[in-house]
């Protein structure tokens, strides 16, 4: 674990190069992961940046995907990235996460339209799954994905549930010898997602995986228990380029990623799991239908 001290250490190099220009001892301490930890920086004329401090592999993975996709303005841009990957700097975006987001077919649209849009192929000799944690296959990503949120959820969902979304997942794999790897962000939800009056205006933290661009698609609209009907879904999916699949497809990942949310929500996010459960009982009616 990084110790807080090492934050003090950073800050007085970073104004020692010239890179920041702090007023005082304006810091704040945010929020982390086991290994880092994440810094706001008030600088000159409400200047604000973003520090982080963590593994030299996660930095690196987080260079990597703000690299690769500066041109996108939703997300932050690099100021400095550590030569030895202990740190990395970027811009602070303005805004909230989580609250006051408006409606789900807004920021969906928005989120398909200027980001999910823009990834990136890559080669096919690019591993499936999350970055430094490779799959042999995206069906084995989806089940390990599926067997971790079934350990979280017992007693609360059926044992039938999660046989059925194990068949679900199954049925998908057939496809994915057609499925194009892409650089997704891995980690599209409404805690990562920052809003200002409303608007979407930017996308954080990105846990890069290698996967289909649907994977975060389905994720952002997964990631909160509103709006979760297929009204929102399709008009949303409408702003997705180059994704050609059937509508009984994009509700079988869906269904995927609804399961799975649902065992982190139980986990993580108990408050949600009453909403969660009443919509897992709407796109479970649909799973029967995908199966029977």
């Amino acid at each position: 674990m990084v110790e807080i001290i090492d934050a003090e250490i950073v800050i007085n190099e970073l104004q020692h190069k010239g890179i920041i220009h702090l007023t005082e001892e304006n810091i704040d301490r945010k929020r982390g992961t086991t290994e880092g930890q994440v810094y706001i920086l008030y600088g000159e004329s409400t200047k604000k940046y973003v520090l982080k401090i963590d593994k030299p592999e996660n930095i690196s993975y987080t260079e990597k995907f703000l690299h690769t996709y500066e041109e996108i303005y939703l997300l932050p841009k690099i100021i400095f990235t550590d030569p030895n990957k202990k740190f990395i700097l970027y811009t602070f975006i303005e805004g909230e996460t989580h609250f006051n987001r408006g409606s789900k077919i807004q920021w969906m649209t928005c989120l398909a339209r200027d980001f999910i849009n823009n990834y990136k192929k890559c080669s096919e000799e690019e591993e499936w799954g999350r970055l430094g944690l490779p799959r042999r296959s995206w069906h084995e990503f989806n089940t390990y994905s599926v067997r971790g949120a079934y350990k979280n959820l017992n007693g609360i969902l059926l044992e039938d549930d999660y046989m059925n979304v194990m068949r679900i997942v199954n049925e998908l794999s057939k496809g994915e010898k057609e499925e194009e790897k892409h650089f997704l962000h891995g980690d599209t939800g409404i805690h990562n997602f920052v809003f200002r009056n409303e608007i979407l205006r930017g996308v954080i933290d990105p846990s890069p995986i290698v996967g289909p661009v649907l994977y975060d698609f389905t994720y952002a609209f997964c990631s909160s228990p509103d709006d979760l009907e297929t009204e929102t879904l399709f008009e949303a999916f409408s702003h997705l380029n180059n994704v050609d699949i059937e509508n009984s497809r994009l509700i079988m990942e869906v269904i995927v990623q609804m399961y799975t949310r649902i065992g982190v929500c139980a986990k993580v996010h108990p408050q949600d799991l009453e909403e969660y459960l009443v919509a897992w009982q709407y796109w479970k009616a649909k799973m029967q239908k995908c199966l029977f």
